[in-house]
């Protein structure tokens, strides 16, 4: 692994043209493929997000699904969650989406999904892995794979959105809300459209056209939506949404234009989901180690039980399907409904959010008054070797801490945590803490730093 290829469970990112080449995305196709055949199957779907290597990426990945003899649906660009549902559809051995998610304009990635539509676990990815080192096997000229177009798989995903009993669709068709909508030129601009015509919500939006070209830094996190809080507060918009490129995040504005954190946007739609459950349904709600906590609190003032998860959608996937819960996700704005598919889903998010507009009677700065406020602070810092000593270091410094250990090391009070793990997408550690106030935050921080 290089500054530049990360290699994940499910996956790998680079830069484009560095690490990351045609030559290693069919290597890796190809592998992907072999391992699909090895399971019986005969099939993948193939998707993407608007980055200008996706077209590149796409070929050369075809061309390595089609030397080991599986067949290709190509849903062209589109959401990741609706590629996942896409593979579930299609019952594929697999799914292949090219896509580097929030990272900036120069990486792009490969993300393997299951047959299931989760994005595959550590045993299935080191198979993959497998493969690919050692060279996957190639079939003659009588056992290439074919290749096909799915249109309507955006389609169908909206369908199976507006569908759902959590969702009262004549009743956020009455309230005529307008959204102000920032989709950073990536995969979202189409879907979320055509999702708010069905919704009769009224759109302000920039950014919309899907060409890769990301005019801003594309995470959706409050600093990078200064776009977006402007236009709420020019065109008096009731909320203002943000989608990263593959939309499976959703960030929110409140309507004074102030951006919300993503927290919140599990927080509302977990909230959503809970408040129209049938008596005697289940209620539990699954959200990561990193997960603020305004997302427990939801969850516990509706009764639900709350779980934790390892960071990554993938393990919060899987406590999800574990636990039975109802509704989940992770506190960076992906909201996970398993009723629908077993994924992060922005167009889902954004209609359980109106959803809880229409159910509370508030507005989005009103829900968000009304709760319990901590301060988020994350920091990064170098990433060396092992961190096994700056976990013992940790736990000392912090002896009456509940500590966790599934993944890297979360210490945890009543009100306040502080979670240190090496980055999966970035060669970094990760230092998150969260407490009532920003000096609390950043002295857990700054304690952290030290004892490291």
């Amino acid at each position: 692994m290089s500054a530049t290829l990360m290699i994940s469970v499910s996956g790998m990112r680079g830069h484009v043209g560095t690490d990351l080449t045609p030559e290693l995305v069919a290597r890796h196709a190809a592998a992907l493929g072999a391992w699909v055949r090895s399971r019986g199957g005969t099939r993948v779907v193939i998707g993407r997000d608007a980055r200008t290597s996706g077209p590149m990426f796409t070929l050369a990945a075809t061309a390595g699904f089609q030397s080991v003899g599986v067949d290709v649906i190509d849903v062209g660009v589109a959401p990741t969650p609706t590629v996942q549902m896409a593979v579930e559809h299609h019952h594929a051995g697999a799914g292949l989406i090219l896509t580097a998610s929030h990272n900036p304009i120069e990486w792009n990635a490969l993300k393997f999904v299951g047959p299931d539509g989760i994005f595959l676990d550590a045993e299935s990815g080191a198979a993959v892995r497998r493969l690919a080192d050692e060279g996957p096997p190639r079939m003659g000229w009588d056992g290439i794979g074919t290749v096909t177009t799915d249109d309507d798989a955006i389609a169908r995903h909206l369908d199976a959105i507006l569908a759902l009993p959590e969702l009262d669709v004549p009743a956020i068709r009455a309230r005529g809300f307008h959204v102000a909508l920032d989709c950073v030129r990536g995969a979202g601009g189409p879907t979320m459209l055509a999702l708010f015509d069905r919704l009769g919500v009224r759109v302000s939006g920039i950014h919309m056209t899907p060409d890769g070209r990301f005019p801003h830094e594309p995470e959706p996190i409050p600093e990078n939506l200064g776009d977006l809080a402007a236009l709420v507060r020019e065109s008096g918009a009731d909320l203002g949404m943000a989608v990263d490129p593959d939309v499976d995040r959703l960030a929110l504005v409140d309507e004074t234009g102030t951006p919300l954190g993503e927290d919140y946007t599990l927080a509302l739609a977990a909230r959503a989901v809970l408040d129209r459950q049938p008596a005697g349904a289940p209620r539990v709600v699954v959200a990561n180690l990193s997960t603020s906590l305004v997302v427990e609190d939801a969850a516990v003032a509706a009764g639900a039980r709350f779980v934790r998860s390892p960071v990554g959608e993938a393990n919060v996937a899987r406590v999800i399907v574990a636990e039975g819960a109802v509704v989940g996700g992770e506190g960076n704005g992906g909201v996970i409904l398993p009723k629908l598919h077993v994924g992060r889903d922005a167009p889902l998010a954004a209609a359980l959010i109106l959803q809880r507009l229409v159910t509370s009677g508030q507005r989005p700065g009103e829900l968000v008054a009304a709760a319990p406020r901590y301060v988020i602070v994350k920091a990064k810092a170098p990433r060396g070797g092992d961190l096994t000593a700056q976990y013992a270091a940790l736990r000392l410094a912090f002896p009456d801490g509940a500590a966790d250990d599934r993944d890297g090391l979360r210490l945890a009070w009543p009100d306040r945590w502080v979670h240190v793990r090496p980055s999966g997408t970035e060669p970094i550690v990760r230092i998150i803490a969260e407490a009532p106030t920003a000096a609390l935050a950043n002295d857990l921080v700054a304690r952290a730093r030290a004892a490291g």
